[in-house]
């Protein structure tokens, strides 16, 4: 199984617009953050999307993406869904609906906000989906591979992780449960946000995520969902514990 890290940044992306600081105007592409996003490549050939943020078209043509499978929505916030209209392409190529997994929050507010890709209409062209309510507390299949949902909250907003076999990925949480965090034992490499040094109202901060690690204790770890507040690639990622780092855009990772 490999993992590709489409985007790792928070919802401004970074470089921000308009922002002078040193890690905007770096000439290191190691600091350039998309908005957060990834693709799970099975040894099937099945390709599973997490989140499909409003880079999702700039992605999927950078990484010649021929063919998606299903996608996880952790949650509905605009950094995270707001590529959906985006999968007509797909849709065209495929001739078949994308089927999408959330849960109940999630859902609600992704069939208001696109109310027109699940509304019966005859206009050609327009997206088209199955979109599928998971609770959290079960294993499902999408494209045929068992997942298993992570519980995890954003601030007051439940949100989900997965865990796809060896892998487990989390983002935007600011809360787990030690029953949730259980789920996640065993995995050969963790993905978890960490928005900057300092504490925040809704998300990990660095030293945060790293104790979800330790507690977690996989066998390499990459910080996701990062901010310009979290400062220079070059010098946190040389910071970090061994086994962790900074997760990059278009890094790609097997996971056995």
């Amino acid at each position: 199984m490999r993992l590709t890290f489409l985007g790792t940044g928070t919802s401004q992306g970074v470089p921000v617009i308009a922002c002078g600081c040193a890690v905007c105007q770096s000439q290191d592409k190691r600091d350039r953050h998309l908005r957060t996003s990834a693709l799970v490549e099975t040894d099937e050939g099945k390709n599973i999307l997490i989140d499909i943020g409003p880079d999702f078209r700039e992605q999927m043509l950078r990484e010649k993406v021929s063919h998606l499978d299903s996608i996880l929505i952790t949650h509905a916030h605009r950094d995270h869904v707001g590529g959906l209209d985006d999968i007509r392409s797909f849709n065209y190529v495929q001739h078949c609906k994308m089927e999408i997994f959330c849960n109940h929050e999630a859902r609600t507010a992704i069939e208001r906000d696109y109310h027109y890709i699940f509304a019966y209409h005859e206009f050609p062209g327009l997206p088209e989906a199955n979109l599928h309510e998971v609770s959290g507390d079960e294993p499902f299949e999408a494209a045929g591979v068992e997942v298993m949902p992570v519980k995890a909250m954003h601030k007051d907003l439940p949100i989900l992780g997965y865990r796809i076999g060896k892998l487990g990925y989390i983002t935007d949480a600011n809360h787990i449960e030690p029953r949730e965090l259980d789920k996640l034992r065993g995995v050969d490499v963790l993905v978890i946000n960490a928005l900057r040094k300092t504490k925040h109202f809704s998300h990990f901060c660095l030293e945060e995520a790293l104790e979800v690690i330790k507690e977690v204790k996989p066998n390499r770890a990459y910080i996701t969902h990062v901010s310009h507040e979290m400062g220079l690639y070059a010098e946190v990622n040389g910071e970090l514990p061994e086994g962790v780092q900074i997760a990059c855009d278009g890094e790609k990772v097997t996971i056995q």
